[in-house]
Parts: C-alpha cells; structure tokens; sequence
C-alpha cells in the first residue's frame, strides 16, 4: 500500500538549490533525488512518505504546463489518501509557482512549497530545515483549508502575498502586506491567522495564452509597446506608487486596453493601487477611466499569472475584471 493510501504525505521533487550537487568551484547543479533529499533529515522518518521526483531542473526553467502536471499527479494522491502533499523546487521563481498552484489547488488537504537558499554543499544549508517543516505543515490539521502554501525559514506564508526579497538571505520570504500566517515553534505547527479562501480555478485545456508584463520607469516614453497587441493577448504594467505613470505614456496604455486585457500594478512591491485619489493625466483614475483593470495588492508578477490563466481559460474582460477584484 502507497503512502497516499496510509494518509502519509506525498512529496514531489522538482530541483533546484535544495537538490544541488557538485563542486562548488564547478557550479553546482540539481542532482539529488528526492530519496536523498529526505535521508539528509532524519527526522522524516516519522512520517509516511510517498517521494516522486518529477522534474530536476532550475525553477527558472519550469513552465505552466509542467506545474498543470504536478497538480493533478498531487490531486491524484489526495484522492488516493495523501493527508498533504509538499513540493520542493528552486526559489527564483517559487513566489510564483506558489500562487499558481494555489489558484488551481481544489482541495482540504494542504499542499506546500518549499526549498533553499544555500545548496547543500555550503556550511548552514537550509533545505533540510525547510523541507522538514514543510511535512510538517502538511501533515497539520491546523493548515488544511487554507490552499497552497509557502513554508520557509519556520514561516508559513499565503502564496497570495509572499515576494522572494533578498537574492541570497535565507530570511528572503516575505509578505509585506500581511506578514505569514503562521510559524512553525519547535516542531508544532501554529497557524496564527486564516484569510478567506476563494474558489480554486479550472485548469485550462488551451495552449497558453501570451501575457506581457511592462515596468514603468522614469521619463518612460513607451516604445516597447507599440504592436504588443499583435503578439500578445493581455498585458501587466508595473506602475509607479500607487499606479501611475507619465502622462505621455497614459493613451498609449490606453489604445492597448481597448484591444486587449491590461491590468495596472504597482511596481513598489507592497500595498495596493488606488482607484479614485489621484486624477492628473498618467494618475491611477486617468487609467481605469481609460480602460485598465485594477490589480489591487497583486504584486505584478502574480498578476501576470492570474491573468494568463484566466486568459488561457478563455475569459473575456468581465470575468478578468471580476477575478482581480475578488482576488487581488
């Protein structure tokens, strides 16, 4: 009998530093399975453990497709029993895998990211640490029904919110806007807070759409943006503050949003766009007036995945509109 089936947790392995390998004057590369993975920490042994490894590469290589896979190979074992399942990967793009996952995760049973920031060969490597609470948090009664979730450095943090904001710290998981949900205090699993969850979305069975995602910067004359409509079907901007952006740049955005879906975001990093303060040309009320959908407290690159999915599902600007209010 699986581990799924005695309620044990099903682990997926998909690289990155956690799994990292080699001389360090080489350059390190994913090479660990997931059964050496786990025999690093031998506190797992408590636990029933159901290891897969699916794809060993660098999380900067995973593509939407890939992650449609893991979420139904995870939704098979929850059916078959698993009590959570954990997924280990690299963290360059794991703030966004994370919220992914949790838009598509239909179920009670909790399922968790995790990963590293010092690979194994370095003194104080952190992925044993991580990996542990990370079965920890899944194997929880306190963490289902609360999606997916983040775990990392002793924080458990909602995939909604969290933002990768250091390159090397150990600490770089963070949400700005809320701070996490819960920790994990010598051993047990203390979830301290539990935002509402909405309903997990469909996976799409077109080919990904195309989504495009604009950083606003000073005297921004917007030349990459022309055309961007012909080979794209939607587009983020990373707005100033609140969401602003020149005023010579606002028309241009605006003739986009007329052909195609544009949502404005903020490219600060915390806090929301506004809707009704500012009402200068390039000003947060100028752009929705013109047509941009309001991101809220999505941080850009969430919202490119929210929206290239929605797109990819086939959502027209209504349903697009209506999601980012409910969800960002």
């Amino acid at each position: 009998m699986s581990a799924a089936a005695q309620g044990g947790i099903t682990l997926f392995t998909l690289g990155g530093t956690i799994a990292m390998a080699g001389r360090p004057a080489d350059g390190v590369v994913p090479r660990l399975s997931g059964a050496e993975l786990t025999a690093a920490v031998p506190a797992l042994a408590s636990f029933e453990l159901d290891v897969r490894d699916a794809h060993a590469v660098p999380s900067s290589n995973l593509t939407f497709a890939q992650l449609y896979t893991v979420v139904e190979e995870a939704s098979e074992a929850v059916k078959a029993g698993a009590a959570g399942v954990v997924i280990t990967q690299g963290t360059d793009t794991l703030e966004e895998t994370a919220y992914l996952l949790d838009l598509l995760w239909p179920h009670p049973q909790p399922l968790v990211l995790t990963g590293a920031m010092r690979n194994p060969t370095l003194a104080g490597a952190d992925g044993p640490a991580n990996l542990l609470a990370a079965v920890r948090v899944a194997a929880s009664a306190e963490a289902r029904d609360l999606g997916a979730l983040l775990v990392f450095n002793d924080e458990i943090h909602a995939p909604r919110r969290v933002r990768k904001t250091h390159a090397t710290s150990t600490a770089t998981f963070a949400s700005p806007d809320t701070g996490p949900l819960g920790q994990v205090i010598e051993g047990r699993v203390r979830v301290l807070t539990h935002p509402p969850r909405l309903p997990a979305l469909a996976i799409p069975s077109s080919a990904p759409a195309r989504v495009a995602l604009y950083t606003v910067t000073l005297d921004d004359e917007g030349s990459l943006l022309p055309g961007l409509a012909d080979t794209h079907q939607g587009l983020v901007v990373a707005a100033n503050g609140v969401g602003h952006v020149a005023a010579g740049l606002a028309p241009v955005l605006g003739e986009l949003a007329q052909r195609i879906p544009v949502v404005l975001t903020s490219r600060t990093g915390a806090g929301s766009v506004l809707t009704s303060t500012y009402g200068a040309p390039g000003s947060e009320v100028d752009l929705l007036n013109r047509g941009l959908v309001n991101g809220g407290l999505l941080h850009p690159y969430k919202a490119r995945v929210l929206l290239r999915l929605l797109l990819s599902d086939g959502a027209d600007r209504g349903r697009i509109a209506e999601e980012f209010g409910r969800r960002g």
